[in-house]
């Protein structure tokens, strides 16, 4: 078995070209099924590597499947390039400055999570070719991570039954082992009818569908005392009836996201929700359709595939920040507040430094007690679909909340770039594992089918729920 630094070498290999793909795509954030310009950029990275490319995967016109190899096993890399709407930031700034008012930014460094996760593939690749090695490489261009669950609607089209184990990673304030640690949700957006009426002239001819929403968000909000602790609810106006208050508002729709620790209990509390819905409607003699947009289910680990990932994380040690990169992640700590910086550490599981401390100088142990987050990731339906594991990897400054202006404005920054190659290199060294050694392939995929034989996985997608799929503009 060779040793890591082979893989590591093809890593260095590629890295400006894959950092170069991250900033492209960093400058043009697109959000939820609208990512045509970033994958294109990845399409033609892949076909300048040599990759056999698939596109329209799963039927999906922003997704795209790129391998290399052939015959034995097959090893997924995931890889993402979604945005997120209204975090549109001037890069190497610290403080909020919009590049375009009301605009998208990548607020989860997803610009970096997909370069990365080409950059390993690439790197598996080579060594594959160098070495006359019988194995796959198949890298997943994945879009709409953020709100969409794309990576379900490919498991559920089939597209990881022949893979023997996935890898990923993302962008964090920290260096570690992914905690299997999510929550799976639904979002279901639930419509009332009700008969428009004149609202000073004739109100009791009226049925009020606006009403029947704010009726279903305080049950929700009463329901929320009787549900787990770790269940969440949220909530969200598409059509709240128009802007004409002198108008019984005769139609209404509200998004509900659901949250739950697993499957089982998920679909418990969407049942509850879909009782308050009709309990509205029935209180205001309105009429309710409930219509599932997207869902996710909860990450489940796999022991063997995070030690095989612990030790490739130590053999290469800390991401290695210079003085400068220091220096800017305390111009972004001085916006950030004490529990800004409290939660990265909570996250981790280990205990907070003596002194400030501005970017992560270390690899957290694997069995630390962090909770890893409490949001909610398509990856979960991979991870059922096949042994799964994802690294956290350092990209910016301690304390950086995900999902604002102080994360966009590291996306491309000298330590986001260093954060990103680290991760492709313990992505294609893990990969490497598994392809040299079958018996950790087996390891994994005993563990992951005990599980599945006490909790079958039931997809979260309703027959007939299809991604919501933006068109393509005309050019």
């Amino acid at each position: 078995m060779q040793n890591s630094d082979v893989i590591w070498e093809n890593v260095d290999r590629h890295k400006s070209d894959l950092i170069g793909l991250s900033d492209r795509v960093f400058d043009m954030p697109e959000t939820l099924y609208n990512e045509y310009r970033s994958v294109a950029e990845h399409k033609a990275v892949l076909a300048e590597k040599g990759f056999k490319i698939t596109e329209n995967a799963a039927g999906i016109p922003t997704a795209i499947l790129g391998e290399a190899g052939d015959e034995g096993p097959v090893i997924a890399i995931l890889g993402e390039f979604d945005a997120l709407p209204y975090l549109s930031q001037e890069p190497g700034v610290a403080e909020p400055r919009p590049l375009e008012t009301g605009g998208n930014g990548h607020g989860c460094g997803h610009n970096l999570l997909g370069a990365a996760a080409l950059l390993a593939a690439t790197a598996v690749k080579d060594w594959l070719e160098e070495n006359s090695i019988k194995a796959r490489v198949r890298y997943y261009g994945c879009p709409a991570e953020e709100g969409g669950a794309a990576k379900a609607f490919m498991v559920r089209e089939g597209l990881f039954d022949d893979v023997d184990a996935a890898i990923s990673w993302h962008p964090a304030t920290f260096t570690a082992v992914n905690k299997a640690n999510s929550l799976a949700n639904t979002r279901i957006d639930f419509t009332f009818f009700g008969k428009a009426a004149h609202a000073a002239g004739a109100p009791e001819l009226g049925r009020s569908a606006l009403d029947a929403v704010e009726l279903m968000n305080v049950g929700v909000n009463y329901m929320r005392e009787h549900m787990p602790d770790d269940a969440r609810i949220h909530y969200a106006y598409l059509d709240a009836g128009g802007v004409a208050p002198n108008v019984v508002q005769h139609k209404a729709t509200v998004r509900q996201l659901v949250r739950a620790s697993d499957l089982q209990t998920l679909r418990s509390l969407i049942e509850r929700v879909k009782k308050i819905a009709e309990g509205a409607a029935l209180m205001t003699e309105t009429r309710v359709e409930a219509n599932v947009f997207t869902g996710v289910s909860n990450l489940i680990g796999n022991r063997p595939l995070e030690e095989a990932m612990q030790t490739e994380l130590e053999r290469l040690g800390p991401v290695d920040f210079d003085a400068d990169d220091q220096v800017f992640a305390k111009e972004i700590q001085k916006t950030l507040t004490k529990d800004d910086i409290a939660v990265s550490f909570r996250r981790s599981g280990m205990p907070p430094p003596d002194e400030d401390l501005a970017l992560c100088d270390f690899v957290a142990p694997l069995d630390l007690k962090g909770d890893g987050g409490e949001g909610s990731t398509d990856v979960g339906d991979v991870s059922w679909a096949v042994p799964t594991v994802q690294a956290r990897v350092a990209t910016c400054a301690v304390g950086t909340p995900f999902h604002t202006w102080q994360t966009v404005a590291q996306g491309k920054a000298p330590a986001a770039h260093k954060g990103m190659v680290y991760a492709a290199k313990v992505m294609a060294a893990t990969a490497k594992r598994l392809i040299e050694d079958p018996a950790l392939r087996a390891k994994a995929r005993e563990q992951h089918d005990a599980y599945l034989a006490k909790s079958p996985y039931v997809c979260p997608l309703p027959d007939g729920v299809e991604p919501p799929i933006v068109k393509q503009a005309a050019s």
